[in-house]
């Protein structure tokens, strides 16, 4: 029997360094991911990050510190109530885009938010990414995004990263006629498992209302339980 996706929710933040309508060779890539999930009955929701004025810093809200005008407060409303979250960049100097490392610091300032069983607020959510670039590092990108997804809380599910290449130097990016990017069957393999490998994960943490809140609650950590943790005194 068929699995219903259709109770999930996706957002894609297109961390590229162009702003709409300027074509973005990694929402070339991004359409594919979101085609199989909306085809599967997901909500999806995509932007780019870059045609918001997003401040800088790592307070959730920056205006409380100095900056006139911060729109990641509405963004973070889209990101909580995703079930999944696609944080997707092109490569610059071999390394994620600095939108994309400006969206993991905003990300890390809501770190601390709570859910309503007490745990971090990203309990329960799923993560991956895609990347695009005409260079070497997709790999080194997707162990610094994956990672920095799971110390915040998300779950990662396998082969959760997915990526196209162009030969090195100046060249065709994804999009470009000649490219070979759109029909690269390496790509479209990955690209299609991370996708429903996203979907899989968060039907099922929802099903299972998110990760067991024993032994994981910072609300109970602050009040003093200690759940099978050694007492400092006795090691």
């Amino acid at each position: 029997m068929a699995t219903n996706f259709s109770t999930l929710s996706a957002l894609f933040l297109n961390c590229t360094l162009k702003k709409t309508p300027e074509r973005s060779h990694t929402q070339g890539l991004i359409d594919i991911s979101h085609q199989i999930m909306e085809k599967q009955g997901v909500s999806v929701e995509m932007l780019r990050p870059i045609d918001y004025p997003v401040a800088s810093g790592v307070y959730p809200d920056m205006t409380e510190h100095g900056w006139t005008e911060d729109a990641w407060p509405e963004i973070y409303k889209k990101v909580q109530a995703a079930d999944i979250l696609v944080l997707t960049t092109p490569i610059w100097l071999g390394e994620k885009s600095s939108v994309c490392t400006q969206v993991i610091e905003r990300l890390y300032a809501c770190s601390s938010v709570l859910n309503d069983k007490g745990q971090y607020s990203y309990y329960g959510k799923v993560g991956g990414t895609l990347i695009t670039g005409n260079e070497d590092g997709a790999k080194h990108c997707a162990m610094n995004i994956l990672y920095s997804l799971q110390h915040l809380g998300y779950t990662i599910p396998p082969q959760a990263d997915a990526a196209w290449l162009g030969e090195a130097g100046p060249g065709p990016s994804y999009l470009d006629e000649g490219s070979g990017g759109p029909e690269n069957d390496f790509t479209n393999r990955n690209t299609t498992f991370l996708t429903w490998n996203l979907m899989h994960l968060a039907k099922m943490l929802r099903d299972a209302n998110g990760i067991p809140a024993h032994g994981n609650q910072r609300s109970e950590w602050d009040a003093g339980c200690r759940p099978d943790s050694p007492n400092p005194e006795y090691r």
